[in-house]
């Protein structure tokens, strides 16, 4: 089961805030664990939202919004990919996380959706067109 684990955001991480020496070698030994085990697919940090943009949809209609956006806590400053077994596991590894940001902080551990999930959506021609793009993207 592949999940996105999402490192929210804080007040520091939106003034752009860059971690310590001691927190950035702690999260490198973790995410070499996590490459170690076969569990890491990939993983980014994010810069802050002043710097990013929103499109927003309304039927054909589409507006762009300039960053910062509100609601800091609902904001993600990073990601990871992972493979695992099941929730439990990737639980397990959230907890073995070093706290990514200075004071409080969480993670989000969401499961990514899987072309099974979509159901009589995906006809069997659309389900070989993604397969197609997929197999692209491992190439690159």
């Amino acid at each position: 089961m592949r999940v996105m684990v999402i490192v929210k955001a804080t007040e520091d991480s939106e003034a752009g805030a860059m971690p310590t020496t001691e927190l950035a070698d702690a999260m490198t030994k973790f995410n070499e664990e996590l490459v170690n085990a076969g569990v890491m697919l990939t993983g980014e940090g994010l810069r802050p939202s002043s710097q990013g943009k929103r499109v927003a949809f309304d039927g054909t209609g589409r507006t762009v919004i300039d960053g910062p956006f509100a609601e800091t806590r609902e904001l993600v400053a990073g990601f990871w990919l992972w493979e695992v077994k099941d929730m439990a596991e990737a639980v397990a590894w959230v907890k073995r996380c070093p706290n990514p940001m200075p004071g409080p902080s969480e993670i989000e551990i969401r499961p990514v959706g899987e072309l099974s999930d979509f159901g009589d959506a995906l006809t069997p021609e659309i389900i070989e067109r993604e397969e197609k793009l997929r197999e692209r993207l491992e190439q690159r």
